[in-house]
This record gives C-alpha cells, structure tokens and sequence, in this order.
C-alpha cells in the first residue's frame, strides 16, 4: 500500500510483539492468522511485520468470534468472506449480527 492510500486507520505502525501484547495473545497466534490468511500484514523492507489500527481491530474480532461466539478459525474465514461479499453494508451488517462486540475506545 502506497503512503499517498494510507489514513491513520491503515496505517502500519505496529510490530508482531506489540500487535500480540495489545491482543493478548502469543505472537506465534498472530503467525498463525496470517498463516490462514485472516490478518496480513505489511511488511517493511527488512521483511518485518507491521499491523495497522484497522489490523488491531480485526484481530479483536477474530478474538470475539472464536472466544465468545465459538468459531473455529475455518468459520472466521468463512465469515470473512461472505462480509467481504456485502461490499459497503459490511460494517453495518457485522453490528446487526453480532451486536455484543463492541472495540475498545481509543
């Protein structure tokens, strides 16, 4: 992604270790979602790994969906994919099916 697309929310600012502390998980858990391509996340030159907010966020859905709802990681990606299919309306349909997950307020 080109710096002239990026916004604050897009924005690669976080590294695995900081990402894994912020989520509370093990960084190995992160490795694991980008390996079932759940979260990818940029890459710097030197081939490190850096999350963005909007990354953040979606690895607290992950968490939400496979602590709270049950999902397995199979299910996340199915999940992934038929929002993604909804196009502009993902948001809004994502609060109307899972109205108990709330992101922390910045």
């Amino acid at each position: 992604m080109s710096e002239m697309h990026m916004n604050a929310n897009t924005k690669p600012l976080f590294t695995l270790s900081i990402a894994a502390e912020i989520i509370g998980v093990h960084q190995r858990t992160l490795m694991l979602y980008e390996n079932e391509y759940l979260v990818i996340p940029h890459r710097t030159k030197t081939n490190r790994r850096r999350y963005s907010p909007a990354d953040i966020d979606k690895l607290r859905f992950i968490q939400h969906l496979t602590r709270k709802q049950g999902l397995n990681l199979a299910g996340v990606r199915i999940l992934f994919q038929v929002l993604d299919s909804l196009g502009e309306g993902k948001e809004d349909k994502m609060r109307e099916i899972f109205p108990d997950f709330k992101l922390p307020a910045a």
